[in-house]
């Protein structure tokens, strides 16, 4: 769901370079030596996941699992995202440089969202925790795609079709995230249910 170099307008791009600084300090302030190897594991599944993309206008479709960085990252989503970003743009063209504060706030704030939001629920256990996994998976990419699309709305209105376009065609990876975001929180908390106490102790 990367937004290209140039689609955007100077204030929007400036705001969410701001935006993105600001979430990568409270981002490293929660990441502990404990954090450190799933904000790597996590980094390196999104790098791979959103490496098969489909270009749609001034953005693109693809996997992001960024539902499940925010459950086990909290804030710490945002350095983790920002070096995947970073990676992609650096060696892949993908996104952009001057577009990559943009570009990480509009996939790790939907992350620390949705760990805000179902956190709780998910450290609680049981039967309902795959459950809430999948909600998770599904509401960060419906909220990403929202963002991007207010992204491109406030750079002109000859983006709203491109806008309109992007979340429709985010509805089939909305499921596709919920399926595999349920599945790793099945697994994960059953054999290391503390991944998701991290959103205890954020800043």
């Amino acid at each position: 769901m990367h937004i290209v170099d140039g689609a955007l307008a100077s204030p929007v791009v400036i705001g969410g370079a701001i935006a993105t600084a600001g979430g990568i300090a409270l981002g490293l302030r929660a990441m502990t030596m404990e954090r450190i190897p799933a904000a790597g594991v996590l980094s390196a599944a999104f790098f791979v996941a959103s490496l098969v993309h489909v270009p749609i206008g001034p953005s693109s479709v693809h996997l992001i699992l960024n539902g499940m960085a925010g459950l086990v990252l909290g804030w710490a989503a945002f350095p983790a995202l920002f070096v995947g970003l970073l990676l992609q743009a650096v060696f892949f063209g993908f996104g952009g440089v001057t577009v990559l504060g943009v570009n990480t706030f509009n996939i790790a704030m939907p992350a620390v969202i949705v760990g805000l939001l179902l956190g709780p629920m998910i450290r609680r256990g049981g039967a309902h925790a795959a459950f809430w996994g999948g909600v998770g998976g599904a509401l960060a990419i419906a909220l990403t795609t929202g963002f991007v699309a207010v992204c491109l709305a406030l750079s002109g209105d000859q983006f709203l079709p491109a806008a309109k376009l992007v979340f429709f065609a985010h509805i089939p990876i909305m499921a596709v995230e919920a399926v595999l975001t349920a599945a790793a929180v099945s697994l994960a908390i059953r054999v290391k249910p503390e991944l998701f106490r991290a959103m205890e102790t954020q800043p």
